[in-house]
């Protein structure tokens, strides 16, 4: 492949996880004032959240089908604009039925988008012979970041949610036109197409599927910390520790930025320590910086806290979805469509158990999923891979 063709499919792919992370992100700092107005419990609004990964779990599974129908080029784009429009419906539900729905089918078009957008960043780093995957996670970071400080900033300045939403919309719209011409065109493969069965799953060795579950619990327990910040920093640093509406987004701003960070450097340290030292010590910074926030309960240790566990989580599902994609015996987009499934699972059951026990005890209490969390991706990293290079093609 030519290196320019190359250099232009790499910054498409950078934004579409640029537009991915905007369109979450502009709506995470709304959700206190949106609970406010539908007037509902944490544990109602634990309910409503976790509609988005069910759209995810159940719609979510066609995205494998639909990426080798349609290509990873033309679903990534197309989903993502849908997922927006989605984010509008969500920010002017008129009731606790409508964000809902909003948030499932949001939820449903994430799930593809990911799929999608992974897929065609794993196409690309296969090309270039290096690793990629994180760069590209990190630009999800940056999405996530500038779309956290536009939400917390709307916030500030009382921007009705759903203007504020409708405005993001037409920004991830020019921004995949940018991106359309430069992606790849054709149809994906994982390199491994000709290996995999004609009877499909039903010939993946025992010991395969054992791996690639593995591989979906250190997802799950990635995106605990993710969604522990994204659905409840901003509840958690307002009800919880007084803060203002802009200072409440900081928490989720902060574990964007330091996830950011992480990914940036993340490919860089995968290739000189290996995925598995990576994560593990990724582990212990979330276990130890969010359980000290925890314990000694503060706007600024919070927000540190969070920064911390963001950065301590970085690699982790860039790191499982990469062991999916190498796992033999599976057809183009499979793997990463169960891991991505698994994923979802991991958001669907999160904010409902942070609920619960807010409700039953404090928000505090249910945060403590965080360090648990950590704990987990220690326990689990040794299924990631320990190569300690991909040396690129010359």
């Amino acid at each position: 492949m030519a290196d320019r063709s190359l250099r232009n499919a790499r910054i498409g792919v950078t934004l579409l996880f640029l537009t991915n992370g905007l369109v979450w992100a502009n709506l995470v700092p709304r959700y206190p004032e949106i609970r406010d107005e539908l007037a509902i419990s944490y544990g109602q609004f634990g309910l409503a959240v976790a509609c988005g990964p069910a759209g995810a779990i159940l719609l979510g599974l066609l995205a494998g089908m639909v990426v080798r129908r349609l290509t990873s080029r033309i679903v990534a784009v197309g989903t993502t604009i849908l997922m927006a429009c989605a984010g509008i419906a969500a920010a002017a539900a008129p009731t606790w039925w409508a964000l809902a729905a909003a948030l499932f089918v949001m939820g449903a078009f994430d799930a593809i988008t990911d799929v999608a957008q992974n897929s065609h960043g794993l196409r690309v780093q296969r090309a270039a012979g290096k690793s990629m995957l994180n760069g590209f996670h990190a630009t999800w970071s940056i999405g996530a970041v500038l779309g956290g400080l536009m939400g917390g900033g709307a916030a500030g300045l009382r921007i009705p949610a759903e203007l504020h939403m409708t405005i993001m919309t037409v920004i991830v719209i020019a921004i995949l036109a940018t991106a359309w011409p430069m992606l790849l065109p054709g149809k994906d493969t994982n390199g491994d197409e000709a290996h995999a069965s004609a009877g499909g799953l039903r010939r993946v060795p025992p010991r395969v599927w054992a791996i690639l579950i593995a591989l979906g619990l250190v997802s799950i327990a990635g995106t605990w910390v993710e969604d522990a910040g994204a659905s409840w920093s901003a509840s958690y640093l307002r009800d919880y520790l007084g803060a203002g509406p802009t200072l409440a987004a900081m928490g989720f701003v902060a574990l964007m930025a330091l996830h950011f960070l992480g990914r940036f450097l993340g490919d860089r340290l995968v290739d000189l320590y290996g995925q598995r030292l990576v994560a593990r010590v990724g582990g212990a910074v979330t276990t130890v910086g969010m359980g000290v926030a925890l314990l000694f309960p503060s706007i600024p240790l919070t927000i540190v806290g969070f920064a911390l566990a963001g950065l301590g989580v970085a690699t982790t599902v860039p790191a499982a979805m990469h062991g999916a994609d190498e796992l033999p015996g599976f057809r183009p987009g499979t793997a990463l469509t169960i891991v991505s499934w698994m994923l979802r699972m991991g958001f669907l059951l999160g904010p409902p158990i942070v609920g619960a026990i807010a409700d039953a005890t404090d928000l505090r209490v249910g945060l403590v999923i965080v360090p648990v969390a950590g704990i987990s991706i220690i326990l689990l990293s040794g299924v990631l891979s320990n190569q300690k290079a991909v040396h690129a093609r010359e």
